[in-house]
């Protein structure tokens, strides 16, 4: 059963975010927030509807820079953290959503901090999916990562683009038994079919300024989980222990044989674990 109802283009200002819906607008929001470089397609159309199953109305949308939303010239983004927090806060209002269960994975995890410390009366709970504190003597990523990532394609050669996102993604996994190669380069696929500007997907976020990273994590009031994988190389598990232990009451889901991905095999798992989180309190 397909649950979505499907894409929009949503107008905040001079921005065009896409957006899709999945579920009853009248259950409680799940706003999903992606990192770096990553479209809304990463949240899987199969466990936003089954979430959606579980009595939620879930929302995922193109950051900045991905799929179909405003593109801005490669190198050159013209928006910093606190507008990609903005533009979280537009989608909920454009929707008619007052408050939100806001789960958002890796660089996002800055955003769903921003929302937590200055947005509390908008955020029901916050879910940190493979994220960080950033805090000093956190381990670095894996050496064998550095080596696993090839080099930039040529991205006029989307062939090329895609097999090197596939084996981006491959080593990020950090050997996760779950990695499924073919899923990844269907996705992968589509992605970059969809993207405005590779160029601007694939190096934008990381000229972005983190203009909110001054913000406290303990600083966060809402009902807090942070789910993290133990196989992850980019920001090995430490830094999800260091989310709980910042934020007061927060508590910790490991994804035994995850890496810096939230595996298909492991949302038996995942999807339980979020409706409990978010079933208290519910928006």
């Amino acid at each position: 059963m397909n649950l979505s109802n499907g894409e929009k283009l949503v107008h905040l200002n001079d921005v065009e975010l896409c957006v899709e819906t999945f579920g009853n607008p009248a259950n409680p929001a799940i706003l999903f927030i992606d990192g770096a470089t990553a479209s809304m397609l990463w949240w899987e159309t199969e466990l936003c509807e089954q979430i959606a199953r579980g009595d939620r109305y879930v929302i995922r949308y193109d950051n900045r820079d991905t799929g179909r939303s405003t593109s801005y010239p490669p190198g050159q983004p013209g928006y910093a953290l606190t507008d990609l927090a903005g533009d979280a806060l537009g989608i909920l209002d454009a929707l008619n959503a007052e408050r939100a269960h806001i789960v958002c994975r890796s660089m996002a995890g800055g955003i769903g901090l921003l929302l937590g410390v200055d947005h509390p009366d908008r955020v029901a709970s916050l879910t940190f999916v493979s994220t960080s504190t950033g805090a000093e003597g956190l381990p670095s990523s894996s050496s064998e990562l550095a080596s696993s990532i090839p080099a930039e394609p040529d991205l006029a050669d989307s062939g090329a683009v895609v097999e090197y996102i596939v084996a981006s993604v491959k080593a990020c996994s950090g050997g996760s038994p779950y990695f499924d190669e073919a899923a990844t380069r269907t996705l992968v696929e589509r992605d970059v079919a969809r993207a405005r500007d590779i160029a601007a997907t694939l190096g934008n976020h990381y000229a972005v300024s983190f203009d909110g990273a001054s913000r406290d994590f303990a600083a966060v009031k809402a009902p807090t989980l942070v789910v993290h994988g133990d196989h992850d190389p980019l920001l090995p598990l430490p830094h999800g222990h260091s989310v709980r232990a910042a934020i007061p009451g927060a508590t910790l889901l490991i994804l035994e044989g995850a890496g810096h991905d939230l595996p298909k095999p492991l949302w038996d798992v995942f999807v339980p674990a979020l409706l409990q989180h978010t079933a208290d309190g519910r928006s």
